[in-house]
C-alpha cells in the first residue's frame, strides 16, 4: 500500500491522523536532523499499521515534509 504522510517535526506529542482517503498528518518529536525524524516516521507507522520496520520505506520526499510511503502487509 502507497501513502502520502505530511510530518510536522519537533511536535511536543507523537500521533497519527487520518486526514484523507491514502493520506495522514504525522506529529513527531524528533527533529529533522541526520535522518533521526525519517527514521522516527518508518517506526511510527510500523507501529500503526502493526508490520516490521523494514517493510516500512519512504519512496519520495525523504528531505521534505511532504512524503510518500510504501508499506507492505
Amino acid at each position: 500500500m502507497i501513502i502520502k504522510i505530511r510530518v510536522i517535526p519537533n511536535s511536543k506529542t507523537e500521533s497519527v491522523e487520518l486526514t484523507g482517503q491514502g493520506s495522514y498528518k504525522l506529529k513527531i518529536r524528533e527533529k529533522p536532523i541526520e535522518g533521526n525524524a525519517n527514521m522516527a516516521v518508518v517506526k511510527i507507522l510500523a507501529s500503526y499499521f502493526k508490520v516490521k520496520k523494514a517493510n516500512v520505506s519512504i519512496i519520495h520526499g525523504a528531505k521534505a515534509r511532504e512524503k510518500t510511503v510504501e508499506i507492505i502487509n
